[in-house]
């Protein structure tokens, strides 16, 4: 048994994944724009990723833009029967690598048949419709008018299934009046956990929860509480982020992204790793210590 296989598995709609998977996202240049700094290696990390388990990639045509789905499909087209790809919509790139709200119902046909081109796939297993009110994180307003027109892609067959990212509960209230929604995406980690009970009600019903940046992002997680557990379990810092991860709640699937083998074999080899209860109990502690 592999140890992505270990960490068990859970369901996109009729979709059964690992619970570990992998995003695409770093593999573009710096700031997500831009071709990668090694192209060959880009393609052998997606190789490796499939190689050892892997069966779910999250990825979007803005990031590049086009660039990581590009690859994905010069490293792994033909794709394998199980292979699950999550892709995102809602946004586009502006020629200054900003990011700019996309989600007209124009637009976001676009973006669907962009993806549909650049993976050469005829329909996408999930679709994550990204809310732009506000670039850098969840805020309040009606996701209904793009919600819809994204649930007409899907009447179309050109969609799957649909998730939700950078959301709030309400919001996620609505859009489950309007479409299944299987997936949510939302930031989240050991010290970012703004959508505890938001998990645990997911989880309640059956709708994988997906953080991004379980790592921390753009600014990686720092504790002296991790890097003491860490150590005494003779694994790296991020390896135990991502092992709490796995054990907050079943309903987690994980994406970290890396550009390197070396990191990829890292994050993999997080999966296997056991965290006794009291390490748990010190993790726990982290968030709280965030803030104060």
């Amino acid at each position: 048994m592999s140890s992505i296989e270990q960490s068990g598995s859970f369901t996109l709609g009729d979709l059964k994944v690992k619970r570990l998977g992998y995003g695409a996202m770093q593999l573009a240049g710096p700031g997500v724009f831009g071709p990668p700094k090694d192209h060959e290696t880009a393609l052998a990390v997606l190789r490796e990723a499939i190689a050892s388990g892997v069966d779910h990639i999250d990825t979007s045509d803005f990031y590049g833009p086009h660039v990581t789905n590009q690859l994905i499909r010069e490293a792994l087209h033909p794709y394998r029967d199980d292979l699950v790809i999550v892709t995102k919509i809602g946004a586009r790139r502006g020629a200054d690598a900003s990011w700019v709200p996309a989600f007209s119902a124009d637009e976001l046909q676009q973006a669907v048949r962009d993806n549909l081109r650049n993976l050469r796939l005829d329909v996408l297993d999930a679709v994550n419709l990204r809310i732009m009110l506000d670039v850098h994180g969840p805020a309040e307003g009606s996701i209904e008018a793009p919600l819809t027109a994204l649930a007409e892609l899907k009447q179309q067959g050109l969609v799957r299934h649909i998730g939700l990212s950078n959301v709030t509960r309400k919001q996620i209230a609505e859009g489950r009046t309007i479409a299944e929604i299987v997936c949510v995406q939302n930031l989240y980690n050991l010290a970012q956990r703004t959508d505890d009970a938001l998990i645990d009600e997911l989880n309640r019903d059956g709708i994988a929860y997906v953080p991004f940046f379980p790592l921390g992002g753009f600014t990686p997680l720092q504790s002296s509480a991790l890097s003491d557990v860490a150590a005494r379990l003779n694994a790296t810092p991020m390896q135990v982020a991502l092992a709490w991860l796995l054990h907050r709640s079943p309903n987690i699937l994980l994406i970290p992204g890396t550009s390197s083998l070396a990191h990829l074999k890292q994050n993999i080899a997080a999966a296997e790793l056991k965290l006794p209860e009291n390490a748990i109990a010190e993790l726990d502690r982290i968030a709280s210590a965030s803030h104060t």
